[in-house]
């Protein structure tokens, strides 16, 4: 099974659109919304193509599709207008015997990780900053931010077919991080 994360969209119809396209070219199975889906929030500037109404519909078509948290910029009055359930703070995945735990960021994150095995996946965003990498045994995973990317990083999302975590710009053509996870960690 091959899953998309995608995180930070902050209601841009431009970059959700990029990153829609980039989820088809991938051929990946699933789509992992890692938070702040239509809101730019108080601390953002608008990014490019705002238009949270479009989102939503872009999104919905795609539901069936979609696995979603919450992120700190959405709110209840979201989920009225998403098909597909977002309110989670976190959710767990099980692939092939292991835990993908999937939250925002701005309750666990790397620094503040929920109860773990070795070998099991942590995936946040929130920082607007791509990482891949293996931490003790725990693999991290953050897409960055397809819509308002920061700390001098470019519009990115993040896949993983079993072995591989893996971040990469958002046209596709460069990986911007990645580890190769032993699945029998």
């Amino acid at each position: 099974m091959k899953l998309f994360f995608m995180a930070d969209v902050h209601g841009s119809e431009y970059f959700l659109g990029k990153a829609l396209d980039a989820f088809e070219e991938e051929g990946a199975d699933f789509m992992v919304l890692v938070g702040d889906l239509l809101y730019h929030g108080p601390r953002n500037p608008f990014p490019e193509g705002y238009n949270p109404a479009k989102v939503a519909e872009m999104l919905n078509n795609v539901g069936e599709k979609i696995i979603a948290v919450r992120g700190n910029c959405d709110s209840d009055v979201d989920q009225m207008v998403l098909s597909f359930p977002m309110l989670n703070d976190y959710s767990s995945i099980l692939v092939d015997g292991r835990r993908i735990f999937v939250t925002h960021g701005h309750i666990y994150s790397p620094e503040n990780l929920p109860p773990l095995h070795k070998g099991d996946i942590f995936v946040s965003a929130h920082t607007h900053i791509p990482v891949a990498r293996e931490d003790e045994g725990i693999y991290v995973l953050n897409p960055g931010s397809i819509s308002l990317p920061k700390g001098g990083s470019t519009h990115s999302y993040g896949l993983f077919d079993g072995e591989v975590l893996e971040v990469k710009a958002l046209d596709g053509k460069s990986v911007l991080s990645m580890v190769v996870e032993d699945s029998r960690s």
